[in-house]
């Protein structure tokens, strides 16, 4: 019924935006004072992290692909790789001042402050990395909100239509994504205010996407075959490679700057990781299965979740026990996911979500002077008040999204499309 309306409704909303973005008035002078405060080597740094959180999207798509049906390769690939161009355009043209406007209560940012990047110019900002470029700043927040809707995508792979995809991915960015970014990280934002310590995306990326993930699977019901036979093993190794390649930007870049911070959250990035890794498949042995190369890269990837909220805020052996906790509790986590009713294609709850959930609650037990460990009460309780309110938030509005998104454009492929296959029917081309 609401076929014909959905599609031109994608094409006007994005032909829109792309207009406003044409005809806004930005300008990249700077203020001659400004140039001083501005660090060739922060800023050098800064823009390798842009490219290396990049990197990670493509990254997600390997380590997706490689691990769905051969029949959706392409298409669960295409889902991450989309990203980078639909969440470009409505960062640039609200997204990024909905997440880091002047903040309205807390929540949100005002949507006129930088929309269509108005008044991000090459001038620092004092609140956003006093010795780089605002604009460079934006571009780098901008990597994280490419790949979150990415995430997501993993839960309903092989089922959901493509077109349906792509508005839930601009909804959620504004809606969801936005909110958490301004309350998280804006100095005026709420958990900002309360203490709350998040350093790369703990809450922001990772529990949002993996609780949106949670409600899509819910939403979109059970494969109608389920067929547990990975597309391409070398794929997801090749995937996981890029992924934690990229991820030293994600957190060492999230220090803003060439400084002890992105060297601590650099070296507890790479301990966690490949703690958790070898965690995972020795648990499996342990559980009487197989130690194969897709645990060792789901348990890689579980760590750099586990550790993104506290890569600058603990010690070399704490991001070691963050690893190997984070690997223990997710991997039961698939475990028990596997026998319920909930399709979660690739796992993205147990892995993202609580990834994310034990990450930021061991933050606030081992963060630096301030954690539970230092006999420090007040920053773990407001971690546990933000988890709370970041799992309603989420799990309410991601209802909500998917629900709007399935009235105007049915969220799930015909039975017929599923059969032949998310590659064919919904883009025309075959894995070979």
């Amino acid at each position: 019924m609401f076929e014909g309306f959905g599609r031109r409704l994608n094409f006007l909303v994005l032909g829109l935006i792309v207009l406003v973005i044409l005809i806004g008035n930005n300008s990249y002078d700077y203020i001659a004072d400004s140039i001083l405060l501005i660090d060739s080597g922060d800023t050098a740094w800064m823009i390798v992290s842009c490219a290396l959180v990049l990197l990670m999207t493509p990254g997600l798509a390997f380590f997706y692909g490689g691990m769905v049906n051969i029949k959706s390769i392409i298409s669960t690939m295409f889902q991450s790789f989309v990203a980078l161009g639909v969440v470009s355009v409505v960062w640039v043209f609200i997204g990024f001042s909905l997440a880091f406007g002047d903040s309205l209560f807390g929540i949100i940012g005002n949507p006129f402050t930088y929309m269509n990047f108005k008044n991000v110019t090459l001038n620092p900002n004092v609140n956003f990395g006093s010795t780089i470029p605002f604009l460079l700043f934006a571009l780098f927040q901008l990597k994280f909100a490419i790949i979150t809707p990415a995430i997501i995508s993993g839960s309903f792979a092989e089922r959901i239509r493509f077109r349906s995809y792509i508005l839930f991915m601009l909804l959620f960015t504004i809606f969801i994504y936005s909110p958490l970014a301004h309350m998280t990280w804006h100095p005026n934002g709420l958990f900002r205010s309360w203490g709350v310590l998040d350093f790369a995306g703990g809450t922001v990326v990772h529990m949002s996407a993996g609780l949106a993930a949670f409600i899509g699977a819910i939403f979109l019901g059970q494969r109608k075959k389920i067929i547990e036979k990975p597309a391409n093993i070398p794929f997801v190794i090749l995937g996981t490679g890029m992924l934690w390649f990229g991820w030293f930007g994600f957190n060492a870049g999230s220090a803003l700057g060439a400084n002890f911070d992105a060297v601590v959250a650099f070296a507890n990035t790479s301990l966690a990781s490949a703690t958790s890794m070898i965690t995972w498949i020795f648990y499996d042995r342990f559980s009487n299965r197989k130690m194969s190369s897709i645990g060792a890269c789901i348990g890689a990837i579980v760590g750099l979740v586990a550790i993104t909220p506290a890569a600058g805020f603990v010690t070399l052996g704490q991001s070691i026990f963050i690893g190997f906790i984070a690997a223990i509790v997710s991997n039961v986590a698939v475990k028990i996911n596997k026998k319920s009713k909930v399709d979660d294609t690739l796992d993205v709850f147990a892995t993202h979500g609580i990834g994310g959930i034990v990450g930021m609650i061991l933050t606030a037990v081992f963060a630096n002077e301030v954690g539970l460990i230092y006999g420090q009460t007040t920053t773990f309780m407001y971690h546990i008040i933000t988890i709370i309110i970041t799992v309603v938030f989420t799990l309410l509005m991601s209802y909500l999204l998917f629900k709007l998104v399935d009235l105007v454009i049915p969220l799930r492929v015909r039975e017929d499309q599923e059969e032949r296959g998310l590659d064919a029917s919904q883009h025309g081309e075959l894995y070979n």
